[in-house]
């Protein structure tokens, strides 16, 4: 987990640190997770595991570099998406993923406008991921107030 311990935060960004990382540990084949707030800044995330013995090259789970990026491309998927459905009179969006050929990007709208990415592995059952998600946002949306979302930036920016 990316943002800081649990020392001084409230139990409610306690309680979503606890999700995010049940969400990373429980669902095969989830290589990396982003909360981004509706004006794209990272809230929480889950940096990809680095399993490297010394004489091996880096594994890169997640996107290149950071958690930080993943918050990037989701921020930027969400963008996207919520112009297309505007353009398109879809209403608001709901879920978007973008499959490739070595993994998935799952994005899932958060109540107050906040997002939740996934990277996924390509073989990752997409209906899991996606139920697993709508799980996190039902239970993160309604503590992801004002007061937490700026709790939880304070203590991402305090892991710099």
């Amino acid at each position: 987990m990316t943002a800081t311990g649990t020392f001084g935060l409230s139990s409610e960004a306690r309680n979503l640190q606890w999700l995010l990382g049940n969400l990373v540990e429980e669902v095969p084949g989830v290589r990396s997770v982003a909360v981004v707030s509706s004006d794209g800044l990272l809230l929480l995330s889950s940096d990809p595991a680095q399993n490297t013995a010394p004489t091996e090259s880096p594994r890169r789970d997640g996107p290149r570099g950071s958690s930080a990026d993943l918050a990037t491309i989701v921020s930027g998927i969400g963008s996207l998406t919520v112009g297309a459905a505007g353009l398109m009179d879809g209403g608001g969006v709901k879920q978007t993923m973008v499959a490739m050929d070595e993994g998935s990007v799952f994005v899932m709208s958060i109540s107050d406008g906040s997002l939740l990415g996934v990277h996924a592995t390509p073989d990752c059952d997409m209906s899991v991921v996606a139920y697993h998600m709508a799980l996190f946002v039902g239970r993160a949306g309604h503590v992801l107030t004002p007061e937490v979302r700026s709790e939880l930036r304070k203590s991402m920016e305090s892991t710099r």
